[in-house]
């Protein structure tokens, strides 16, 4: 009897498995897609709309406030004594 549930069981396995992946690949036709052209029309927009402070030759000089990797300006964070 033993010999009996053990293949019956590797293939409900196989199949649990099957469905399974089935079931993702269902979920992955469902994410929504665009086109490369539309996504690289996106990424160049986005490219020359955001002053990117890291690329002062681009945007010119940024003011010490508004650059987010200045060096804080309110003193250390710990002092010796």
């Amino acid at each position: 009897m033993i010999n009996q549930r053990k293949p019956q069981n590797l293939s409900e396995a196989k199949l649990n498995r099957l469905l399974e992946y089935n079931q993702r690949l269902r979920e992955l036709l469902d994410i929504p897609r665009i086109t490369v052209s539309e996504a690289s029309t996106r990424l160049i927009d986005h490219c020359q709309d955001t002053r990117d402070p890291m690329l002062p030759s681009v945007w010119g000089p940024i003011d010490k406030k508004d650059d987010p990797f200045a060096p804080n300006s309110q003193g250390g964070c710990c002092s010796v004594m």
